[in-house]
């Protein structure tokens, strides 16, 4: 079975990898990173112990990111 990962999780790694909190509204959480040629924002289900794969995939699209930079801590 796919590793789940929690809200938490999510967040610090995005964190991470440069991007910042920008609204909340609800159970959800906006956070956002420009690049060079593009805006990256990404929707984060909060206060989640376990975020369902299909959400996670969705949250790599809209990162632009690997699921290795999720699994570092």
């Amino acid at each position: 079975m796919p590793r789940l990962y929690s809200s938490q999780q999510i967040v610090k790694s995005l964190e991470r990898e440069g991007f910042a909190f920008v609204s909340q509204r609800g159970s959800h959480v906006k956070y956002r990173k420009t690049g060079a040629s593009m805006v990256y924002t990404v929707i984060v289900p909060a206060g989640r112990k376990q975020i369902p794969r299909g959400t996670f995939r969705s949250i790599l699209r809209q990162s632009g990111l690997d699921e290795s930079a999720f699994g570092r801590s």
